[in-house]
């Protein structure tokens, strides 16, 4: 009883509640052939419209966060519920630099637990191979990314709707993407889709669009069986640490 009293005093003297001891990768470490909980670090909050996910495995493959990997393809806004059952209306999102990579094979980056933080309501991993700190705050119905930068004239953000019919728009007088994506894995309409928006707080500098293994630059509308696009900005280092008051690397997801 002593040592509860104890924890609970520190917790509140540092501001804790009891969402803060919760470890959203607890039951990732699985795969086909064993499961420790098939579950994956689900950032959303409760009763969630989407949920935000790092995305470590193949697309269409249901253990889409494993512990013992070590890349990460994106972040993908994902609604499934069991690896057995897998997904439908996701699409991801990816912070790059140096060059515009869309294949999710070429864009992912290594990362370490060590620079990671899994909570219910917010994310961060640190990308090495590109120097990028993503971090994500969940919505009702959103999310809010931030994405710090190195000092770098090419950083990018790709935006993967994935295939089975998908579409984007790149919107540059108002710092926007626009689209749908119509990847699912049964069960749903004929003419389902789920629809997204990205609000970006900075300018593009770079603006292409992907169609089924096409990179096109300086076009902004496609449609597709695989659609993508890919927006790019100059950057400086720290840009997307500011303060929310300030301008920096973050983008709004509907």
């Amino acid at each position: 009883m002593l040592l509860f009293v104890l924890c609970a005093c520190i917790g509140q003297a540092k501001g804790q509640t009891p969402v803060d001891y919760v470890s959203a990768l607890v039951g990732s470490q699985s795969k086909y052939s064993l499961s420790t909980g098939n579950t994956y670090p689900a950032i959303a909050l409760p009763w969630g419209m989407n949920f935000w996910v790092p995305q470590t495995g193949k697309s269409g493959n249901g253990w889409v966060y494993t512990y013992d990997a070590d890349k990460i393809r994106g972040f993908k806004q994902t609604h499934q519920p069991s690896p057995w059952i897998n997904d439908y209306g996701q699409f991801a999102v990816m912070p790059v630099t140096g060059k515009p990579l869309f294949d999710e094979e070429q864009r992912a980056s290594w990362f370490s637990h060590k620079a990671e933080v899994a909570k219910p309501y917010y994310y961060r991993v640190y990308l090495a191979d590109y120097d990028v700190t993503t971090e994500i705050a969940p919505t009702e119905r959103a999310a809010v990314f931030r994405f710090t930068f190195p000092e770098n004239e090419h950083s990018y953000v790709v935006v993967d709707a994935f295939d089975k019919g998908s579409y984007v728009k790149i919107i540059p007088e108002e710092n926007k993407i626009i689209g749908y994506t119509s990847k699912n894995s049964g069960g749903v309409p004929d003419n389902f889709k789920n629809y997204f928006v990205l609000i970006f707080d900075k300018p593009f500098t770079y603006q292409a669009t992907f169609a089924d293994g096409i990179l096109t630059e300086n076009t902004l509308t496609t449609n597709a069986g695989h659609a993508g696009a890919i927006i790019g900005f100059s950057t400086r280092r720290g840009e997307g640490a500011r303060t929310e008051k300030s301008k920096g690397n973050k983008l709004i997801l509907n």
